[in-house]
């Protein structure tokens, strides 16, 4: 499973995943098909290290690679 892990400003450190990404074969496919929108954009969850809330974000399927860090790091910010 992929993941990608930003610092914000507050020290606080997110790890973030595509839901569904811990899925394996076609189901993994399947589920991940049915998430993604007709915009292109698919669930991320991020998790905190520290005291803050999960947050859920909706973001190009292209997320993992090609969104900078200071982009998730913004997206989770409006997201609490």
């Amino acid at each position: 499973m992929k993941q990608r892990e930003v610092t914000d400003s507050h020290n606080t450190t997110w790890t973030c995943v595509q839901a569904y990404a811990g899925l394996e074969g076609k189901v993994a496919e399947k589920a991940a098909k049915l998430a993604e929108t007709d915009e292109g954009l698919v669930p991320v969850v991020c998790t905190p290290s520290g005291g803050a809330q999960t947050v859920r974000l909706e973001l190009q399927s292209n997320w993992l690679d090609d969104l900078s860090d200071e982009e998730l790091q913004n997206a989770i910010a409006e997201a609490q």
